[in-house]
């Protein structure tokens, strides 16, 4: 994956739901005291105020920012909608570019994974979640300038190592892109990330289910599970879905919609040490 550098220009997208115009601009000042020079988007009033624009709008600024001379693509904020405008996008017609998104955007990272692009699961700029959190901030920096290979965090859950390529995110969005056009299970070897928000534990059990159903699991060698903000006690759900697997798992590792959340990358190799408690990649 290629980092960043001062005077790089980047762009931002709105592929979901719309964010607050004084939080992007937040966000935006963050950006520029990287450094770095930001081209923010273009919000437009939608009939359905959950979504950022129509889905063909959205799939052609995605579009638009990519095909630009930018070094990188920010999503700004999740929320809904990144399923209905995936099928609209040329995703092996895209230009290497660093990119970073999280949450809803989970889909879109799994489209440029398979297309063979590294992406970054991180804090977005038009989110309280990067806005309010310096520590968070931080720690996506330093993936994207610094080139952070390894991160220890993390309680063990089932005891192992495992190598294999970082894949996964947010696992609603996982469950809900099951059957969809180009969708297929991680690759031999994966190590599985998962985090979710505001998801009861039967509706976890259910997400969980729903992916064990359809094979997603087949092939993971690893497992490290991040935040489950507002999820209330999962861990019973965790153990009974995850723990029969036969792989190690990681969990409690910071990432996803928590504060301080580190910035992961994804698309690329890397190996779990559930006793030393690391992510490193290799």
């Amino acid at each position: 994956m290629s980092l960043l550098s001062h005077g790089d220009r980047v762009a931002l997208v709105s592929p979901a739901g719309p964010a607050l115009a004084s939080t992007i601009a937040a966000g935006t000042e963050v950006l520029r005291s990287w450094g770095l020079r930001v081209s923010a988007p273009v919000v437009e009033p939608w009939s359905l105020p959950y979504l950022a624009g129509s889905d063909e709008a959205r799939a052609a600024e995605f579009v638009a920012a990519w095909r630009s001379d930018v070094a990188a693509v920010f999503c700004v904020r999740g929320g809904y909608g990144c399923l209905r405008m995936t099928d609209l996008v040329p995703w092996r017609d895209l230009p290497p570019r660093v990119f970073v998104g999280s949450s809803d955007v989970t889909v879109l990272h799994a489209e440029l994974n398979a297309a063979g692009q590294a992406t970054v699961f991180g804090p977005m700029p038009g989110t309280s979640d990067f806005v309010g959190d310096p520590l968070a901030q931080a720690r996506l920096r330093d993936v994207l300038f610094s080139g952070a290979k390894s991160w220890t965090s993390g309680t063990p859950v089932v005891a192992g190592t495992a190598r294999g390529v970082l894949t996964g995110g947010n696992a609603a969005l996982l469950a809900a892109s099951v059957g969809g056009p180009r969708w297929a299970p991680p690759a031999e070897g994966a190590i599985a990330l998962l985090e979710d928000i505001g998801e009861e534990p039967y509706r976890l059990d259910r997400i969980l289910t729903q992916l064990l159903r359809a094979g997603w699991f087949t092939q993971v060698s690893g497992i490290v599970l991040g935040s489950w903000t507002d999820c209330g006690d999962v861990s019973s759900v965790l153990a009974d879905r995850l723990s029969g697997l036969g792989v190690p798992v990681l969990g409690d590792f910071g990432f996803g919609h928590c504060a301080g959340s580190w910035s992961l990358p994804l698309g690329v190799p890397a190996e779990l040490d559930v006793a030393a408690r690391t992510l490193t990649l290799v």
